[in-house]
């Protein structure tokens, strides 16, 4: 049982060390870049609806 601990922590590390490829600090402030974006496009999206939606109710409750 411990032998498969260690075994599994080595090939652990060997993926992470010589497997994986890590972005480029370049690459990584493109992606939070695009991330930050596309967060404030649909934050927008979603606060230009709802504002919409409660003059839609206020008038509709204004009515009856």
């Amino acid at each position: 049982m411990f032998n498969r601990i260690i075994n599994y922590c080595k090939e652990s590390y060997d993926e992470l060390v010589h497997k994986v490829t890590w972005p480029s600090y370049k690459e990584l402030t493109n992606s939070a870049v695009i991330v930050l974006s596309a967060s404030i496009v649909i934050a927008l999206v979603v606060f230009v609806i709802d504002t919409c939606f409660e003059n839609l109710m206020s008038l509709v409750y204004s009515i009856f």
